[in-house]
């Protein structure tokens, strides 16, 4: 099959290779993917980049950013062959959406600081879909680990006027769910619902201090392995 070699490659060529590996002469393997066999390389790439940035290691990140990038050409390349959409309409799609829920700076709103930012993307994000509050909640990512999950709940109803507290009402029940696990009288039931408010309100202080309660889990597992 005809494919010009070059010294330096770019996001066109990128998407004809697939196409190439994706045809009736190219790779047996790349033909008989389809979207569900090609989730868990998605989320395993995803986790890749997660780990050179822990690194610090510039070299390995573009490597992987590559990798993902592949996924989401390779997802598209999919589409395109059923004619349902290609690279080109998600490029679109995320352009004309980076201009609507930035107004301060592709229209005339004014900003205060970047909390603001993110609370207006909430605002924008809900009318631009013409949901509910509730319903952008009930949106949120079922395939979410559950930490991250339960942060964005207390975030983005912050964000949408639906949930007031702040950071000393969520201390103060921290508090108050560690004393009762200190009553041994507990049936199993209810210890596992004090457990659940205990871990639930937590993410709710790392979501108010913006803080990822997936990533500071995972490097206390790191800091116990060390430890033992």
């Amino acid at each position: 099959m005809q494919f010009q070699i070059k010294d330096k490659y770019d996001i066109e060529d990128l998407i004809d290779i697939v196409n190439v590996l994706r045809s009736d002469g190219g790779c047996p393997w790349d033909r008989k993917q389809t979207h569900h066999t090609l989730k868990e390389n998605l989320l395993e790439e995803t986790y890749e980049v997660f780990e050179a940035i822990d690194d610090n290691n510039v070299e390995l990140l573009k490597e992987e950013l590559g990798d993902v990038l592949l996924q989401v050409v390779f997802h598209s390349q999919i589409e395109s062959e059923s004619n349902r959409f290609n690279f080109s309409d998600v490029a679109d799609g995320i352009c004309k959406k980076l201009i609507i829920r930035h107004p301060h700076v592709f229209s005339s709103t004014e900003v205060k600081d970047a909390d603001e930012v993110l609370t207006n993307w909430e605002k924008i994000k809900v009318k631009s879909k013409n949901q509910t509050a509730k319903q952008s909640l009930e949106g949120i990512t079922k395939t979410l680990p559950t930490l991250l999950k339960a942060a964005k709940l207390f975030s983005k109803s912050k964000k949408l006027d639906i949930y007031s507290t702040n950071i000393e009402d969520l201390l103060d029940k921290i508090n108050d769910k560690s004393d009762k696990l200190k009553q041994s009288e507990q049936q199993e039931s209810e210890l596992e619902n004090t457990l659940g408010d205990l871990l639930f309100y937590i993410c709710g202080v790392c979501a108010y201090m913006n803080i990822n309660p997936e990533m500071i889990l995972r490097q206390k597992c790191e800091d116990f392995l060390m430890s033992i």
